[in-house]
């Protein structure tokens, strides 16, 4: 019988390699997943990393929605109050057309057909995070400024461009409406409407077309308002959309890296055991002489 006159270098290899094994199920069983370094299976590293963008990109998406979301939602509600603000001058300038209405109720009317004047303003300035929301592309530059000299009482000072954002593989949305076309349209200038108003309740004349040139600009800011509903709804979409592609990336990860816990649990059992055995198995060992099988 041939006798191996030097058995620790092969015993020291099985404790090496059973450690190694038992070190990578405590790995996995730690994570949850059967990949944790490229060299563990590089196809499913490779699918992982890619799934990792993909979701990494998704988030990204939703984060931005989030934001666009909230901007188109403050631009809504201000047109909400826009509205309202329009439907109270056109009540106050037809009392004030009313012929039986003195020159002192005209001055009461006035004062606050200015209030509601000044409302329009703030609101035509609304800002969400720092910019304005109806400069156009000059957010960071108020669209409205007063001015007197002007007819209508104030300045546009922004731009007629448009925002866009990309949410999205292909899919980009404009996220605004400048001030210019909302508000001070050729033909339905909301602001000149109103200086019109006033004028015509100081003056006592023309209270009638100032009146119908507000109902105009009315119409045309509901009309447009449909841009941010509609824009909204999309966004809505989008965000199922995104929501459905994150599931279904992580369900694929857990496919291709997940680890099978109670395999896992197992082969981690039976590592242990191995290696007990191949300790006690040293440990014998340097008690045997070796002559003793040659005997």
């Amino acid at each position: 019988m041939r006798v191996n006159p030097d058995p620790y270098p092969d015993l020291l290899a099985a404790v090496a390699t059973t450690q190694q094994r038992i070190n990578t199920d405590e790995e996995e069983i730690a994570s949850g997943q059967s990949v944790n370094v490229p060299s563990d299976n590089p196809a499913a590293a490779a699918v992982l990393v890619q799934d990792a963008g993909q979701t990494s990109q998704a988030d990204q998406f939703q984060r931005s929605i989030g934001s666009v979301q909230g901007e188109m939602q403050n631009a809504d509600s201000a047109l909400d109050s826009v509205t309202t603000a329009l439907q109270q001058a056109i009540t106050l300038g037809v009392e004030g057309a009313n012929g039986t209405v003195n020159s002192a109720d005209r001055a009461a009317l006035t004062t606050q057909v200015q209030g509601i004047q000044s409302q329009l303003l703030s609101l035509a300035n609304l800002t969400y995070q720092g910019n304005y929301v109806f400069a156009g592309t000059a957010t960071q530059t108020a669209p409205y400024v007063l001015d007197p000299s002007s007819p209508s009482g104030v300045t546009y000072a922004g731009n007629s461009g448009v925002n866009s954002v990309t949410l999205g593989n292909e899919f980009s949305l404009q996220t605004n409406l400048p001030g210019s076309q909302l508000f001070s349209a050729s033909g339905t200038d909301m602001f000149q409407s109103l200086q019109n108003l006033i004028n015509g309740l100081e003056s006592g004349t023309g209270i009638g077309t100032a009146v119908t040139e507000l109902g105009n600009s009315l119409n045309s800011i509901d009309t447009q308002r449909v841009f941010y509903g509609n824009a909204l709804n999309q966004l809505n979409t989008q965000q199922t959309y995104l929501s459905s592609e994150t599931t279904q990336l992580a369900q694929q990860q857990t496919t291709v890296g997940g680890a099978d816990l109670t395999a896992v649990i197992s082969n981690l059992t039976s590592s242990q055991a191995s290696l007990q055995a191949t300790l006690e198995a040293i440990g014998q060992t340097a008690q045997i002489d070796l002559f003793d099988y040659l005997k």
